[in-house]
C-alpha cells in the first residue's frame, strides 16, 4: 500500500501543511497534541475535505482539489476505529460486529466473521452488550467491526488513549496480529513513543502542522530531537531479531540479531519467531574494553560511528555493532575520560532486565488474507 499525502489546510488559525509518502504496512502518524494528526486522518477518511491538495491510496484518487475529485466517505472503503469505541449499547457484540458489514457490497466483502473473531479473541464476547465489556474488549470489538466492512485501509486514531497500562497491554498484542497476519494497510495516530516503537513500519513526524521527518520506524527512532522533550528518554534503537533458544534454568530468552546474541526476560515464542526490540539509549553503557565482573549480560563490539552533543550535559553516541546502530546517551564528562570519537572500537553493555515488555514486541510477520 502506498499512502500519498499531499495537502493544505486551514482551520482556524492553525495551518496543516503536509506532504509525505508512506509504504508501510503500518505508518504511525507521530506527534504532540495539536500537531494535526487527527485532523489529516480525518481528510483521509473523507470526513473533513482539504482545502487544497491530493491524497491518493494506492494510486486511488481520494482527492484532488485541482480537478475537483472528493470521493465521499462511504465511498472510500475505509476502516476507523477512534479512542472511544462508539459501540451500539442497545445491541450485542455479535450485532455491532455485523454493522460494519451493511455498508459494503456484498461482492466486495472479503473479511469473514468467523476470521475477525478468532484474530481478535472475541468469541466469548458475542452475546453481551457494550456495558459488560472492559475498556480494552470494548476496542477490540470496535475493531473487529472496522475490519468487517472490508476495508481497503484502516485508519486508527489514538485507539489506546482512553486505557489505563492494564488495558494497553491487553489490546497491544492484538494489533499487532492486526498487523501481521492481515493485508489491511493501516495508519495509526499517536503520541507515544513506546506504542509507536512496538508497532510502526513507517513513521511520520507531525509538528505545528507539517511534517517533521519520515521514513523507516528504526531510522526515525534515532533522532531524539523529533521526540517530545518528555519522551527523549524512551528514544534509541529498534532492532529486528529472532528467538535462537530459551535458557529455562535462567527464566531467559537468547535472541540472535545483528548486533550478536541478545539476552532477554522469557519470551513465550517459538524459536525462530521474530522479535523487534527497543533498546533505549539510556540503558546502553559504553566499554572501551570488554568487561569482565560485571552483572550485564549483553555486550556487543562495535565502531563508534557518531558522537552528538545532546541536552544539558549529555552526549549521543551511535556505535555500529555489526551493521546493525546502537545509541547511547553518556555524559560529556565520560565521553571526554573514554576519549569517545568516531572510529573507536568499544562495547555497546546493556542489562537483561532493562527488556521489559513494554520494549518487546513480536515482530512482522508473512502476509496472511483477513
Amino acid at each position: 500500500m502506498t499512502l500519498d499525502v499531499d495537502i493544505v489546510h486551514h482551520q482556524g488559525d492553525f495551518l496543516l501543511e503536509t506532504r509525505f509518502e508512506s509504504g508501510g504496512r503500518l505508518t504511525a502518524l507521530f506527534g504532540p497534541s495539536g500537531s494535526g494528526k487527527t485532523s489529516l486522518i480525518n481528510m483521509i477518511a473523507g470526513l473533513v475535505r482539504p482545502e487544497h491538495g491530493r491524497i491518493t491510496v494506492d494510486g486511488r484518487v481520494l482527492v484532488d482539489s485541482e480537478k475537483r475529485v472528493f470521493v465521499p466517505r462511504h465511498k472510500r472503503r475505509i476502516g476507523l476505529v477512534f479512542q472511544d469505541a462508539r459501540l451500539f449499547p442497545h445491541l450485542s457484540v455479535a450485532a455491532n460486529l455485523r454493522y460494519g458489514r451493511f455498508f459494503t457490497p456484498t461482492a466486495e466483502r472479503y473479511a469473514k466473521m468467523d476470521a475477525v473473531v478468532d484474530l481478535l479473541g472475541i468469541g466469548h464476547l458475542l452475546e453481551r452488550r457494550p456495558s459488560g465489556l472492559s475498556g480494552g474488549e470494548k476496542q477490540r470489538v470496535a475493531i473487529g467491526r472496522a475490519l468487517l466492512a472490508s476495508p481497503r485501509l484502516l485508519l486508527m486514531d489514538e485507539p489506546l488513549a482512553a486505557l489505563d497500562e492494564a488495558r494497553k497491554a491487553e489490546i497491544l498484542p492484538y494489533i499487532e496480529r492486526l498487523r501481521d497476519q492481515t493485508k489491511i494497510p493501516i495508519v495509526y495516530v499517536s503520541h507515544s513513543v513506546a506504542e509507536v516503537a512496538r508497532l510502526a513500519s513507517e513513521i511520520v513526524v507531525l509538528a505545528d502542522g507539517k511534517v517533521a521527518a519520515s521514513g523507516p520506524a528504526a531510522r526515525i527512532m534515532q533522532r531524539f530531537d523529533l521526540l517530545p522533550g518528555d519522551e527523549r528518554g524512551e528514544g534509541g534503537a529498534l532492532i529486528e531479531a529472532v528467538v535462537a533458544r530459551h535458557d529455562e534454568a535462567f527464566a531467559m530468552t537468547v535472541l540472535a540479531s545483528g548486533a550478536g546474541e541478545i539476552r532477554v526476560p522469557r519470551l513465550d515464542l517459538a524459536v525462530g519467531a521474530p522479535v523487534r526490540i527497543r533498546i533505549r539509549a539510556r540503558d546502553v553503557m559504553i566499554a572501551t574494553e570488554r568487561p569482565h565482573g560485571l552483572s550485564a549480560l549483553n555486550i556487543m563490539p562495535g565502531t563508534i560511528d557518531m558522537v552528538e552533543p545532546g541536552e544539558g550535559g549529555a552526549v549521543e553516541v551511535r556505535i555500529d555493532c555489526g551493521g546493525t546502530p546502537v545509541l547511547s546517551r553518556v555524559t560529556r564528562q565520560s565521553r571526554e575520560a573514554l576519549d569517545l570519537k568516531p572510529g573507536r572500537k568499544v562495547f555497546a553493555v546493556v542489562k537483561t532486565v532493562s527488556f521489559d515488555r513494554a520494549n518487546m514486541a513480536a515482530g512482522p510477520r508473512g502476509d496472511i488474507d483477513a
